[in-house]
């Protein structure tokens, strides 16, 4: 018997990464020494920073996979992935360098996997970190057939004297939250129960933009601009971050919050956009669990005093980065989250 009698490939493994080099190699940076194929990625960090502290993350984009499966949505699903790793370590002010993927399957289909490693090479680029390797790991009877898995992972770094890690954060600042893409990949379990009880309706669309482009719109980037922001005349002022995944606003924004502090959200600042409302509406979810469980809107959020507020407004205007205040932080005399 051979290898390819048990259900594994070698060839097609062969083939994959011929097809993938050129997508990958767009994502490249200067520091990457060599290529794909080593039994290890290198990335030279010398001469960059004077004191650097690694931010590293790992990630998934939960079960969104199962509906970029049923619906063939194979080539975004990789920004998703990229997007979940890399926006958590810039809460810290880190700057992505590196990212690598881990693609598992019963069965390699080579165009399926080209567009998910393509979709996850233009996170990269995106966020202008290289997709430095991966693993594609073929595992028959693992996987039913037309399933994947997918996992990333990823280095930043940052000056240590320009970690944010919300020690400066303090009673007053205020938060102000940048707008999401949709529901990124957070809250896909209830998702998908909400639309299949819907009957999957192909009729609902907002703006012009059907249903179920919204619940799959890529999760966003928000590395470029906020890395910008930091860098610039007003970075000092942004105290904290908060990157708003699993747990929503009510569990994300106090993570960054000292003890003795908490955080109050103003409700009326929480304006769902239209895929949310809709999903409130058929799933008949309550108000706390919509903000214990998505982002409603709100991708991403800065933690800044209150004299910096305009200054930090106006550079998110100019990157055309839509933002609003949500709320401040408070003293924790009643609670550390309290939304109202």
């Amino acid at each position: 018997m051979t290898y390819r009698d048990a259900g594994v490939d070698i060839d097609a493994g062969n083939e994959l990464v011929e097809r993938i080099k050129p997508l990958v190699k767009r994502s490249f940076r200067p520091e990457v020494m060599g290529g794909l194929g080593g039994f290890g990625a290198l990335f030279d960090l010398s001469g960059k920073y004077r004191e650097p502290v690694l931010v590293s993350g790992t990630d998934g984009v939960g079960t969104k996979l199962k509906l970029a499966q049923q619906f063939g949505r194979h080539d975004t699903i990789g920004i998703d992935l990229v997007g979940m790793c890399v926006n958590d370590v810039l809460v810290q002010g880190a700057e992505p360098l590196f990212f690598l993927d881990y693609f598992a399957t019963g069965k390699l289909d080579i165009d399926t996997t080209v567009a998910v490693v393509g979709g996850i090479a233009k996170g990269c680029e995106m966020a202008g970190c290289a997709l430095i390797g991966g693993e594609t790991a073929e595992m028959p009877d693992m996987y039913a057939p037309g399933e994947y898995d997918l996992a990333g992972f990823t280095v930043g770094a940052v000056e240590k004297s320009q970690l944010r890690d919300g020690a400066r954060v303090a009673a007053g600042d205020v938060l102000i939250g940048i707008a999401s893409s949709g529901p990124h990949s957070n809250g896909y379990s209830l998702i998908r129960r909400i639309f299949d009880r819907a009957g999957r309706p192909d009729d609902v669309a907002f703006d012009g933009v059907a249903l179920i482009d919204a619940l799959m719109a890529p999760t966003a980037l928000y590395v470029k601009p906020v890395l910008e922001l930091l860098r610039g005349e007003h970075g000092d002022a942004i105290h904290a971050m908060a990157h708003i995944t699993g747990g929503g606003l009510s569990e994300n924004i106090i993570r960054v919050v000292p003890e003795g502090l908490g955080v109050q959200i103003e409700a009326s600042a929480i304006v769902l956009p239209p895929v949310f409302d809709w999903l409130q509406r058929e799933g008949a979810v309550v108000d706390a669990e919509m903000w214990r469980t998505f982002n409603c809107g709100i991708g991403f959020v800065l933690v800044v005093p209150q004299d910096s507020v305009a200054a930090i407004e106006s550079a998110l205007d100019s990157f055309t980065l839509s933002h609003r205040r949500i709320g401040e932080v408070v003293p924790a005399t009643a609670g550390r989250v309290r939304i109202g």
